[in-house]
């Protein structure tokens, strides 16, 4: 298997899968016998198999330091926020940058549920994946 092969496999999928709903309760009405169920962002087994395996890469690659994912990214230009990471041009990012951004974005999920569930929807996480995928090309590695 390539160096990201354990991630970029999902790319197939990241087309296919659901990745994940937001669930709202709309059966109980607020009162005390039936409290409304904060909403929550539900995931596919699909994406959970993807964080398990991108926390796994990280165990298994300590020396790209991602969990510094932060200062990573800080040292090319971006910020851990949804709109710089949305924003990141990553066609000029080495692998450690875009590796940065797949764990900034899962671990945003423990601070704002439903953040990585943006990340899959709009796109970012299949374009950061297609990036590692073309840092590992031939054409890519000359």
């Amino acid at each position: 298997m390539s160096q990201f092969g354990r991630l970029t496999k999902y790319i197939p999928m990241i087309q296919t899968d659901p990745i994940g709903q937001w669930i709202i309760d709309q059966e109980n009405d607020g009162s005390p016998e039936h409290p409304i169920q904060m909403p929550f962002a539900d995931y596919s087994n699909a994406a959970n198999h993807f964080i398990r395996d991108v926390h796994a890469f990280h165990e298994h690659n300590q020396d790209m330091g991602l969990t510094r994912y932060e200062e990573i990214l800080k040292d090319n230009g971006l910020a851990w926020n949804s709109e710089s990471m949305k924003n990141a041009d990553v066609s000029h990012l080495n692998a450690q940058c875009v590796l940065a951004l797949i764990m900034a974005a899962v671990r945003a999920e423990r601070y704002s549920d439903g953040a990585l569930l943006d990340f899959f929807q709009n796109g970012c996480i299949k374009r950061w994946l297609e990036r590692l995928q073309s840092l590992e090309s031939p054409a890519a590695n000359p």
